[in-house]
């Protein structure tokens, strides 16, 4: 029987490449994603009693090629798409994803649209966990979806890279989109497992492929600095169970000390082409506690001083939180209350938010307050490892001492 997990994995792994796969060949991104999607749908009715076939990748492909070719014969203009597709078999691209990619960053798409389809697309969600990434009905992300797929026929959006003149205006959405892709493996909320190294893995090729394609870009160096170090400790995050090990706990011996070297490398070598950005400024964070020898070494004292550069260039919520976070370790729980205040009504409905201000408020000694906190970061958090680290905190009897590291289930990577 082909487990649920076993067939995520799989969809994960396959499905950009399909959809990249067969976009390049018919030139058509719609028949190309709904093509991919029947294939899953087909391997879901078929491998649970059938087994998973020996190449999965090479069954999904064949069917979704199939698919796609049956489509295209309804079609009244299916005698030009055929001939303008190659007769060569699909091969795998060594861009066809990073293709996709900025295909569904085109400007011309609204930005809800274009982070829709790149989990669709990209990241390999159904519609169902899109509209829970949206916090949204599944129809209307349905919906969604299908405007914006249309609106990349009808505006004759290419499957193509963007010239280097028009690198600055896209690279922001492009590198959100590799960040939110390395996010979703780094702690999935959507898979078996909560860390998918394959996948973070893959996002920080398809971001060294963008600096080799768009050299002295210090962004993109930014990007690929800041997941070398989050998958320099990767195999430190989790036990052997799944359980989410925190960082202050985390065994900093097997830490990766030749990425976080390479890391710190990219770093300087953005710094040296004079244009501070926020990926820059959260690896340089990640590496002040890379470099750190053990927890209590951590310095954050420049963490804050980083965050506040941070909080000028990219003002939002989530960076505020973990501002707060620093703050508490500087200055003790209450100026760090007085931050999480202020983006209280923002990310009320946020699970590390709420994680986050238990943990303040029981090390403050409000253990009540800090319960129900606790409870409501428990109800939103969507990845078992969280909510089960989540749950012992909860009914642990003993709150935390004074002198307690605070974090929230992990390290916040989202903005």
């Amino acid at each position: 029987m082909t487990s649920e997990a076993t067939f995520t994995e799989v969809f994960r792994r396959e499905a950009v490449r399909i959809t990249a796969s067969l976009t390049r060949r018919f030139r058509d991104f719609d028949v190309a994603e709904d093509a991919t999607q029947d294939a899953l749908l087909a391997a879901l009715e078929s491998w649970p009693q059938g087994g998973l076939p020996s190449e999965p990748g090479a069954w999904l492909m064949t069917v979704a090629t199939r698919r796609a070719l049956n489509r295209l014969k309804r079609e009244a203009n299916y005698r030009q798409k055929l001939e303008a597709l190659s007769l060569e078999p699909a091969v795998r691209g060594t861009d066809d994803r990073l293709r996709l990619i900025v295909m569904c960053c085109h400007p011309a798409l609204s930005r809800e649209a274009q982070v829709g389809l790149t989990l669709r697309a990209v990241c390999g969600f159904t519609t169902a966990q899109v509209a829970r990434a949206f916090l949204a009905e599944e129809d209307t992300v349905a919906q969604r979806l299908v405007r914006a797929k249309r609106r990349i026929s009808q505006a004759g959006i290419p499957f193509c890279l963007p010239s280097p003149s028009e690198v600055g205006d896209r690279l922001h959405e492009i590198l959100s989109v590799l960040y939110l892709l390395f996010n979703e493996a780094y702690l999935s909320r959507t898979a078996g497992t909560p860390f998918q190294r394959d996948l973070a893995e893959e996002a920080l090729w398809l971001a060294s492929l963008l600096g080799r394609l768009w050299p002295n870009q210090p962004e993109i160096l930014g990007l690929q600095a800041l997941m070398t170090l989050h998958l320099a400790r990767g195999d430190t995050r989790f036990t052997a169970a799944g359980e989410i090990v925190l960082l202050s706990d985390q065994e900093r011996s097997r830490w990766d000390a030749s990425a976080i070297r390479h890391a710190v490398a990219l770093l300087h070598q953005a710094a040296a082409l004079g244009h501070v950005g926020p990926y820059q400024l959260e690896a340089a964070i990640a590496a002040c506690h890379a470099e750190a020898r053990t927890y209590a070494e951590t310095d954050w004292q420049q963490i804050v001083a980083l965050y506040d550069m941070l909080l000028v260039l990219t003002p939002t919520p989530v960076v505020r939180l973990n501002r707060a976070i620093a703050v508490a370790m500087l200055a003790g729980p209450q100026p760090a209350l007085d931050e999480l205040d202020r983006v209280s009504s923002e990310l009320s409905r946020y699970h590390i938010f709420q994680a986050t201000l238990g943990e303040l408020l029981a090390r403050a000694g409000r253990q009540q307050e800090a319960n129900v906190a606790r409870r409501r970061a428990l109800d939103l958090a969507g990845n078992r490892a969280e909510q089960s680290l989540l749950r012992a905190r909860l009914f642990r009897e003993i709150g935390p001492s004074a002198d307690q590291p605070v974090e929230p289930p992990e390290v916040v990577l989202d903005r």
